[in-house]
């Protein structure tokens, strides 16, 4: 590149190359003062070749080396360069031209180094590492929520046994009902997390094997959910998705902490009669869910001999089943919670009526008068007699409600160890009230097997045989696991009746030797007393 000019200017002469606006090889000269700064030349690069101010201009060697447009650019000469020798060119773009060059070079650049470090793989494996993050953080936050739920309902209970033991006593004394005490669930909607059941939730749910301890209260109410559409409730009667959160918000609310009948209970019942209408292949839906009145009273007996005020307002029938039947209508009657509010009338009255039956069923007080009733039905039974159906589902419902031992040991074992400890809290207030006690649930006489063995032999397995010849396939899955356990309970006995002669034969043996040495003591001292004072005779 040749330099030519005075010391107060430069000479650039300028080929002009090809472009949307110019053709190649025209020759431009531009003069310039030492003294410009580089926007100024870059106007005179525009006029010089009659293109607007704002137009982008490149300068290149014709080697494609970029030269500088400053003032302390070097000046070339005024005539055409030799072939092979340097020659700055002018490379001039649109605004589009620019736009679209600048895209393209991005997008280029973009390309390489997604493939250089795998942009797109590492976009997916953060996303998926946030989102188990995310869940982990959700389930924890819940854990936390239900502990402190839990720590909540405990001091109310504290409380409320605290101010009944302070109360006078009267008949009526133990109080259960209160009538301005809202119904409404204490959680909204928007709180209640949908969870999505995996396959092998789903597929697990429908069999009587389903292990109901490992469940969070969110966690069964999702199931219970999908329980109500799996069987084509929410079709049938349109339900609203919302008021049937908060139907099963409600219902898990108006439950107490009591050891066995609480919402877990609740939730067992519901997921057999689930697993019995797949297993069966029946069709419809049974209604199980109430509360449970007192931490203390989970046995009619306790409610009529205590003369307690739900035993006062049902008459001594079934006050607790009744109780459970007003609580669910109660709940019903509040529009956000109406599952039937687009039933019709009539519709509705006969699910109230086979509401009612269903509940007042579990009372075991009436076991023997619906297995009577049954049994004779069972000799010509017929599915198109409402009578015979309709004593179907009390049987059912009755086989659900009382179900436990029909599920895996270790799922069953500890609901044993729930109704027993509920159980003996009942008979140890029923003796400090002097009411009659019964003897399985006198914590002094029953132990586990005396308590399974009898009902398991003369309760649920009676029972579960009468279904069986109406449904065959009910004999493996639910009759198999009842002789089981009824075996194995009867081998507990054995082996703590053998350890109870054990204690005896110890207690025996033990008090005959204890005897003889103080005998042997006694005659020792009245030796040495003879002995040392003969004048005391």
């Amino acid at each position: 590149m040749a330099v030519s000019g005075g010391v107060e200017g430069v000479s650039v002469v300028i080929r002009m190359a090809h472009s949307s606006t110019s053709p190649a090889g025209v020759f431009m000269g531009v003069i310039f003062s030492r003294y410009c700064n580089s926007s100024d030349i870059m106007d005179l690069f525009c006029i010089a070749t009659g293109l607007p101010r704002n137009t982008t201009i490149s300068l290149l060697t014709t080697d494609d080396a970029m030269v500088s447009i400053d003032p302390t650019m070097p000046a070339n000469s005024e005539r055409p360069q030799p072939a092979g020798l340097p020659f700055p060119s002018v490379f001039l773009f649109s605004s589009a031209e620019k736009e679209e060059l600048i895209q393209s070079v991005l997008t280029q650049a973009a390309e390489q180094l997604s493939r250089a470090f795998k942009i797109n793989e590492l976009k997916a494996e953060v996303a998926n590492h946030l989102a188990v993050l995310e869940k982990r953080v959700e389930l924890e936050g819940l854990k936390v929520v239900e502990i402190e739920k839990c720590k909540s309902d405990i001091k109310k209970m504290r409380e409320e046994l605290a101010a009944r033991s302070n109360r006078t006593s009267c008949p009526c004394k133990y109080s259960f009902l209160d009538n301005n005490k809202k119904l409404t669930p204490r959680r909204d909607v928007p709180t209640y997390p949908k969870y999505l059941l995996s396959p092998e939730t789903i597929d697990a749910l429908r069999k009587p094997t389903f292990d109901v301890w490992l469940w969070e209260p969110n966690e069964m109410l999702s199931c219970l959910e999908h329980m109500y559409q799996d069987l084509g409730l929410v079709r049938d009667f349109s339900i609203n998705r919302i008021t049937l959160k908060r139907w099963l918000l409600c219902v898990h609310d108006n439950y107490r902490n009591n050891p066995f009948h609480n919402f877990r209970h609740c939730f067992c019942v519901a997921q057999m009669m689930y697993s019995m209408i797949w297993l069966c292949g029946l069709q419809g839906g049974f209604q199980r869910d109430a509360k449970a009145p007192s931490a203390l009273s989970s046995n009619p007996r306790y409610q009529i001999n205590a003369r307690t005020e739900l035993a006062v307002r049902y008459n001594d029938i079934s006050p607790l089943e009744n109780h459970h039947c007003a609580v669910a209508f109660q709940i019903l009657a509040q529009p956000d919670c109406n599952i039937f509010a687009n039933v019709s009338r009539d519709s509705f009255r006969q699910i109230r009526q086979g509401m009612i039956t269903l509940i007042l069923a579990t009372d075991m007080a009436r076991h023997a008068e619906i297995m009577d009733s049954f049994k004779e039905k069972m000799e010509d039974f017929d599915y198109s007699n409402e009578e015979h159906l309709t004593l179907l589902k009390m049987i059912l419902i009755k086989c659900c409600d009382i179900s436990n031992e029909v599920r895996p040991t270790e799922v069953a074992e500890p609901w044993v160890d729930c109704l027993l400890e509920e159980y003996f809290m009942q008979s140890d207030r029923e003796k400090s009230e002097g009411l009659p006690v019964a003897p399985f649930m006198d914590r002094d006489k029953v132990t586990k097997a005396t308590a399974q063995i009898g009902f398991i032999k003369f309760v649920l397995i009676p029972m579960f045989e009468m279904v069986t010849k109406l449904f065959p396939v009910v004999q493996e899955l639910m009759l198999q696991p009842l002789w089981e356990s009824r075996d194995r309970y009867e081998e507990l006995k054995q082996m703590d009746d053998a350890l109870q002669e054990q204690k005896a034969e110890s207690l025996t043996s033990g008090g005959t030797k204890s005897r003889e040495k103080s005998r042997d003591v006694k005659g020792a001292e009245g030796k040495a007393l003879l002995t040392a004072s003969p004048r005391a005779w």
